[in-house]
């Protein structure tokens, strides 16, 4: 039987200048209603499909470009940001 990769406890530094990661813990514990370690757990596993989610309402072609450049400010945060680029092509006749 082979030995596990997955450490038995992960550490996340909290003191100097990093205070905001606990009150963002507290938070998310708060959100979801569970202890913090199931709260990071739960968040992390929820960005990524956020992320994916918002990626895919972006794409949708019955958008226009400002709705799609609106909704990409208003779901950006700190840690992700949403960039919509216009492709312009010329074709030559």
């Amino acid at each position: 039987m082979g030995k596990s990769t997955t450490p038995a406890s992960v550490r996340i530094r909290t003191d100097d200048g990093n205070e905001w990661r606990f009150r963002s813990i507290e938070k998310a514990a708060d959100f979801y209603d569970c202890n913090r370690s199931d709260a990071v757990a739960y968040a992390c596993e929820d960005l990524v499909s956020q992320v994916a989610a918002a990626k895919k309402i972006l794409e949708r072609d019955d958008l226009t470009a400002e709705q799609r450049q609106e909704m990409a400010e208003t779901l950006s945060t700190r840690a992700v940001t949403f960039e919509i680029e216009t492709e312009i092509e010329t074709m030559k006749g």
